[in-house]
């Protein structure tokens, strides 16, 4: 029994043996026909014609990755901490859609949330560069975690402000019947979406849209800014942490131990 977990969990969580790469590519073709399945059946003539068959489509892709999520509990070395990583929640919440929509009818469209499983091409094709730059991302976007919640409750503010402003100005009978509904319109200005199921009337208001306008224009440039100095300096690090030591080649993968120019071994700056 130990010797066949053994052999299951090679296939199924790693990727240095052919029949674990073809495992992970067969999976992620079935995950692809699994949301274009659910997408086609969003189409009302598709769904006219073939709602049995993408029913029936439904429920089978659902009880294969029922079957998978289950034998990757059962060959997992730690299975709590499988069950609450990342793949773990995302392989998990591709399953509950079809299973709620016995409870809650139309939930089950929320299985194109199984596109989230594609994540695991990077892993799968071996593009470790990808996974260094999305890993800088991640660490740009956790560093200015305070700087953008700071932002954004200054927006909030501002969007409170222009959203009371309109409802005074232009009142009720232009379409503003609440402060929450001003509000409202204020968040679609500012972020220049601009449905135009709520509009100004008078000359005042007009005005007060315009400067709307331009602020979520300059709002847009913010957050970019402060983001993208952060990737600049994670990326520097980056680089100086890979940065060989004997040529300064800096060009390596994230897992890099040894530099792929001359050889020698990969010193962190702590090392």
């Amino acid at each position: 029994m130990t010797d066949r977990k053994t052999r299951w969990r090679r296939v199924i969580f790693a990727t240095d043996t052919q029949a674990g790469h073809r495992f992970d590519l067969a999976l992620i073709l079935v995950i692809l026909a699994s949301v274009l399945a659910a997408m086609l059946d969003s189409v009302e003539s598709l769904h006219q014609q073939y709602g049995r068959l993408f029913y029936l489509l439904e429920w089978g892709f659902t009880l294969l990755f029922t079957l998978e999520y289950a034998v990757r509990l059962w060959v997992s070395e730690h299975r709590r901490a499988y069950a609450f990583s990342f793949y773990g929640l995302v392989d998990l919440l591709s399953i509950l859609p079809t299973y709620l929509s016995l409870l809650f009818p139309g939930t089950h469209y929320l299985l194109t949330i199984r596109a989230l499983r594609l994540l695991r091409i990077f892993r799968v094709m071996k593009l470790a560069k990808f996974m260094g730059e999305a890993s800088q991302l991640t660490q740009a976007l956790v560093r200015t975690r305070r700087k953008i919640a700071v932002f954004m409750f200054s927006v909030l503010v501002v969007i409170i402000i222009f959203g009371s402003l309109m409802y005074v100005i232009e009142g009720p009978q232009n379409g503003f019947t609440s402060i929450p509904r001003s509000i409202y319109w204020a968040i679609v200005t500012i972020t220049t979406v601009g449905y135009g199921d709520i509009s100004p009337q008078t000359p005042l208001g007009q005005l007060i849209a315009s400067l709307a306008m331009m602020t979520g224009y300059g709002i847009i440039a913010v957050p970019t800014g402060i983001v993208t100095a952060e990737i600049s300096v994670a990326r520097t690090r980056w680089n100086r942490e890979k940065s060989c030591s004997a040529c300064h080649c800096d060009d390596h993968d994230a897992d890099a131990r040894y530099c792929k120019r001359c050889g020698a071994e990969l010193l962190t700056p702590s090392e």
